[in-house]
């Protein structure tokens, strides 16, 4: 969602639309203040019935409603945080966003034994405590961004407007797609990892998820060079200049797709020294070896369409990048859930992830070069 205000916010600005950018930057706090406080209720009156769903009970549920409650008391603060941090970014500001979660990081680390063990005169909240922490950041961080906006120090300025449906579906018909992008990674995920699991057992799941979670790793790393093409090829699209969004586009990806293929290919050559960080149990290493000799090769590929498919935000074009990700979640989940049905070996599951990941970045890249960007939305 936070991508669909990027893209709206930088589109209108290279149009020359300053009026319009601020509205968009309005309507997407509102928005997505209102998804963050729709998942709140959702969480305060349905999460000890959805989490004992889940297998959790007695101890475990009450730490984990605990825990939920405070996180989700203050989650329109996550959420006007995001908003506010991608209407920055639709500008071209990566700095201010990145400091707030650079402080993040550096006060939540800290912060959160302090509440859960508590110190000398403060007690310790126990579990509520973790959460406390994220709470406090989530408001410090959303005051400093509404600040730094209200404050005259960005491109945008936010003011009350009238809510207009125009600007909501300019985010939405980005964000919306976006968010299903998202369902579906998560979604191969958790398919491939329940077939593991019942091909080969724990430990070869437990192989598995620590494989996987270095290919997880890989969606911030892409985030990194993915989200300066949201507002840079967005501008340029509003501006008129396709050819010089797609350069840009183009460029940002190579960069992706050098860095997370080195770190696939490292993978590949000494998987044990990832693994080896969680474990030392031997079915552990070897399906995670297995795992990370077959789709480390690819991951350059995955890097490469995420960045893509950034770019595509800020085009304001993802139809046809949602359809490319559906191709890969259909390869990686089929090609596990035959090689379950069929009782073959292990590699076969994971190749059927490594050939999803390179279908998906040469797919992205066909793609963008032949998408009609000059066609308006």
């Amino acid at each position: 969602m936070g991508g669909g205000v990027s893209s709206a916010v930088a589109r209108a600005l290279g149009a020359g639309r300053r009026d319009d950018a601020d509205r968009v930057a309005f309507h997407g706090v509102v928005l997505l203040g209102a998804i963050g406080a729709a998942f709140a209720v959702l969480a305060l009156a349905y999460g000890r019935p959805f989490y004992a769903m889940l297998g959790a009970e007695g101890g475990a549920l009450e730490a984990a409603v605990a825990y939920s409650n405070v996180v989700f008391a203050g989650n329109v603060l996550l959420w006007v945080m995001n908003a506010l941090a991608s209407a920055l970014r639709g500008t071209g500001d990566m700095l201010v966003p990145a400091g707030v979660v650079c402080f993040g990081v550096i006060l939540i680390i800290p912060l959160s034994p302090l509440l859960i063990y508590g110190y000398r005169p403060l007690p310790g909240l126990g579990v509520p405590g973790g959460g406390l922490a994220i709470m406090i950041f989530n408001a410090l961080g959303c005051f400093y961004l509404a600040w730094h906006v209200l404050s005259g120090r960005s491109l945008i300025r936010l003011k009350p407007q009238r809510l207009e449906w125009r600007f909501f579906a300019d985010i939405l018909k980005v964000g919306a797609l976006a968010s299903l992008t998202s369902v579906q990674t998560n979604l191969i995920f958790i398919v491939v990892t329940a077939v593991v699991g019942h091909m080969a057992g724990s430990g070869a799941l437990a192989g598995y998820g620590t494989g996987a979670r270095l290919e997880y790793l890989l969606i911030p790393l892409s985030f990194g060079f993915g989200a300066p093409l949201v507002p840079l090829v967005g501008t340029n699209i509003g501006a008129g200049d396709v050819v010089r969004a797609k350069r840009i586009a183009f460029t940002g990806a190579a960069f992706a797709f050098v860095a997370a293929e080195a770190i696939g290919l490292a993978a590949a050559a000494a998987p044990a020294a990832w693994l080896g960080l969680f474990g030392s149990d031997p079915q552990m290493i070897a399906a995670g070896s297995s795992y990370l000799r077959i789709a480390g090769p690819a991951y350059g590929f995955f890097a490469f369409g995420m960045s893509l498919y950034f770019a595509a935000q800020g085009a304001g074009r993802l139809g046809k990048p949602l359809a490319v990700t559906l191709g890969r979640t259909v390869i990686a989940i089929g090609g596990a859930a035959l090689a379950a049905t069929l009782g073959v070996s292990l590699w076969i599951v994971f190749a059927a992830v490594a050939v999803g990941l390179v279908f998906y970045g040469v797919a992205m890249g066909a793609l963008t070069a032949t998408a009609d960007w000059s066609r308006r939305a």
